[in-house]
This record gives C-alpha cells, sequence and structure tokens, in this order.
C-alpha cells in the first residue's frame, strides 16, 4: 500500500489492540495454570510458581507473539485494528532480528514505570520506546485528514 494511504497508529488505538491480545492471551492460559495448579495458583505471590507456569505464562506468549509479527506483522488485537509493523525506514516488512529487539523492548519500555510505552501518546511517529529501538512503526489505513506517513528511505 502506498505510504500516502497509511497513517502512523497512535496511542489509544494501540490501547485497544493490546487489550484484545491480552483477553485471548488470558482465555487460553488461564485455563492451562488453572489445570495444572489448580485455583490457589491465582491467590499466590511468587513471580513464577514453576517450569510450567514459567513455559505457560512467559515462553508461550512470546512464541506466539513472534510467530505472529513474523507471519503477519501483527497480533490478533493489531489485526482487529487493520494495524501492522514495519520496518520504519523502508515500510517494508521488519526483519526478524528487528522483531526480537521490539519484543525485547517492550520490557525496556515497562521499567520506568511504563514511560516508553506512554511515548507512543507524544511521539510525532506513534513509536514508543521499543518501536524506536527495533527501527519500527505501527500503521494503518489512513482515516480522515490525519498526516500521511512518511519513509526516509523511499
Amino acid at each position: 500500500m502506498d505510504s500516502s494511504q497509511l497513517q502512523y497508529a497512535g496511542f489509544w488505538i494501540r490501547v485497544w489492540a493490546s487489550i484484545i491480545d491480552s483477553v485471548l492471551i488470558g482465555v487460553l492460559i488461564y485455563p492451562l495454570l488453572t489445570a495444572i495448579y489448580g485455583s490457589g495458583y491465582w491467590d499466590s505471590t511468587d513471580f513464577i510458581r514453576g517450569p510450567m507456569d514459567f513455559l505457560i505464562s512467559w515462553l508461550l506468549p512470546a512464541i506466539a507473539v513472534m510467530l505472529f509479527w513474523v507471519a503477519r506483522q501483527a497480533t490478533p488485537g493489531k489485526m482487529a485494528i487493520a494495524a501492522r509493523i514495519v520496518d520504519a525506514n523502508t515500510g517494508n516488512n521488519p526483519s526478524t532480528t528487528q522483531l526480537v529487539v521490539r519484543y525485547l523492548g517492550y520490557f525496556v519500555s515497562l521499567i520506568p514505570l511504563g514511560l516508553g510505552i506512554f511515548w507512543v501518546a507524544f511521539d510525532p511517529r506513534k513509536q514508543g520506546w521499543h518501536d524506536k529501538l527495533a527501527r519500527t512503526v505501527v500503521v494503518r489505513k489512513k482515516h480522515g485528514t490525519t498526516q500521511a506517513v512518511e519513509f526516509s528511505d523511499r
């Protein structure tokens, strides 16, 4: 799609996509963790309750997100809002390395009270720190009179 037909996906629409993804992940992991650890699992204050907890709560979501990003440049939440992740310079699909850096960048973005995530609301290109680290942007079809996306290598 021509970049003049795209806009940067802003903060609130990306929040909505994150809510969709979180609900989907919850629907998948809640019954698994409850079946393995019992309902007492949800009362625990332990960070990780055991190897299956680590596998289901951390590794499985990471693998699922990476597979969606590589295959579709979007998670189900981003697909629901018609957004996708692209290389910030070219507008092409990001490399697998960029996507891994982006995923790890979420943790960096969350450390200072989530400032790196909230950065999306104030950045002209709507990039969070994870996007800046990975050199990616999130775009969607242009609506109304919003500013079109610009890529420097085109």
